[in-house]
């Protein structure tokens, strides 16, 4: 049976993200990209939550291995954590074209707010 729901669900990120990723060529704010397409904002804003879902869904889903890697969209926060053999060894944050390498020392709450506030940039 063809899961004709799954398929428009698709069909429907492909054509959101194809949307953001013109409005994040243009330059333009999010506000005024709409309103020269003619959508509201809050429309952008549903699909935008609805992608970063479906997209840590994906992320989530996937069991890296040596050969195998993510593939992470331009913009979106890529963390690497320590091995565990290897305590000492730092986790690198990346969070659009913010890189933030942190210790085992690193206050949790501080990172956290950083990141946050990175992410608000992005």
């Amino acid at each position: 049976m063809i899961n004709t729901r799954g398929i428009a669900t698709e069909y429907r990120l492909t054509h959101w993200a194809g949307i953001m990723r013109e409005r994040s060529a243009s330059g333009m704010s999010i506000k005024a990209y709409c309103e020269s397409i003619g959508i509201r904002t809050n429309v952008y804003f549903y699909w935008q939550k609805k992608l970063r879902e479906a997209t840590c869904e994906q992320m989530s889903a996937i069991v890296q291995t040596k050969e195998e890697t993510a593939v992470i969209p331009s913009g979106w926060a890529v963390c690497e954590t320590a091995k565990a053999e290897v305590p000492e060894k730092p986790i690198t944050i990346e969070i659009g074209k913010f890189r933030i390498v942190a210790t085992t020392e690193i206050d949790s709450e501080h990172l956290s707010k950083v990141c946050r506030m990175l992410l608000s940039l992005c």
